[in-house]
């Protein structure tokens, strides 16, 4: 499903506005390569996963805070306790207080868009990426 011209790293660090998370997953343009030098930022981004067992309170607070102020575009806490994907959009930038303006929750039955690049690439079931 994803597009050509982008790549998947699990745990690889990135580099955000005083920040360099390593999110669980990542949707970074370009091919891995590229990045031998160099680690990617907030413009290379499509999409950050966390996903959150005993974390949830962090993924939801002060790491969804790092990204909304990074202008990533695409946040996904991928629930394990409650058994859903939560999705973060239109994130507020660089801010006193960033955050995303819109958040959906994609309960185990729903399909998931999944939005690289500002286009939808396809749709996922909860249910199928939930262990």
């Amino acid at each position: 499903m994803l597009p050509a011209g982008w790549h998947v790293p699990s745990q690889e660090p990135i580099t955000l506005l005083g920040s360099e998370p390593e999110p669980d997953l990542a949707v970074i343009r370009g091919g891995i390569r590229q990045y031998l030098d160099h680690r990617p930022s907030p413009q290379d981004v499509g999409l950050i996963v966390e996903v959150a067992d005993a974390t949830v309170r962090r993924d939801r607070g002060s790491k969804k805070r790092v990204y909304a102020r990074s202008s990533i575009a695409v946040y996904w806490v991928v629930n394990l306790v409650e058994n859903r994907i939560e999705v973060y959009t239109d994130p507020t930038g660089p801010v006193t207080k960033p955050d995303y303006r819109q958040r959906q929750v994609y309960g185990l039955s729903d399909m998931l868009p999944v939005v690289i690049g500002g286009q939808e690439i396809g749709r996922l079931v909860v249910r199928e990426l939930l262990p």
